[in-house]
């Protein structure tokens, strides 16, 4: 299943800090709780969409209900939830293991269909919202070169695309 939180950030004196502890700290720390099998955390390079997007791969939602996700990654970051704004979560099914986006490469979400990125020679995964906020309650994913994210903004609103901050982490079970 793929858990994703969206949100952004509205304190620009501490944002750094933030994204610091997000990226080294509590990625870390939630790809350590069982049930976890990867992490990445994304940047908007969209507008209309929050800013930061962390996609999960998860075992269900009773992962993000446990003792073991409360103590090592749910809601440790307290001193910064006052400046969390536009914040949703969800968990879809369908799609297996996130796809891991490179540095050369963007994540491009779409909540209107595939056929726009098919349109654009991508290969989208389709996702069904499950459990949590439950919308948007389909979404299509896919990879692509950055090469190509001009042509993804003159074709079609609707998409919105992110580059990766961190690589992907993978749990040390999976190996």
């Amino acid at each position: 299943m793929i858990y994703t939180v969206e949100c952004s950030f509205a304190d620009p004196g501490s944002e750094a800090e933030w994204n610091h502890f997000y990226s080294a700290e509590k990625l870390p720390a939630l790809i350590s709780v069982t049930g976890f099998h990867t992490s990445q955390r994304f940047k908007a390079l969209s507008h209309g969409c929050p800013i930061y997007l962390a996609v999960h791969t998860i075992d269900s939602l009773d992962v993000l209900t446990g003792e073991e996700y409360r103590q090592k990654g749910g809601g440790n970051f307290a001193r910064w939830q006052q400046h969390i704004t536009d914040w949703h979560r969800n968990l879809y099914c369908d799609i297996g293991l996130a796809p891991a986006v490179n540095e050369d490469e963007l994540l491009a979400l779409c909540a209107s269909g595939p056929e726009p990125l098919i349109q654009m020679g991508l290969a989208p995964l389709a996702m069904r919202a499950v459990a949590l906020e439950k919308f948007p309650e389909r979404r299509w994913l896919a990879k692509l070169p950055r090469r190509q994210a001009a042509l993804v903004e003159s074709q079609s609103e609707g998409i919105y695309l992110y580059s990766p901050m961190t690589e992907q982490l993978t749990s040390s079970r999976n190996v």
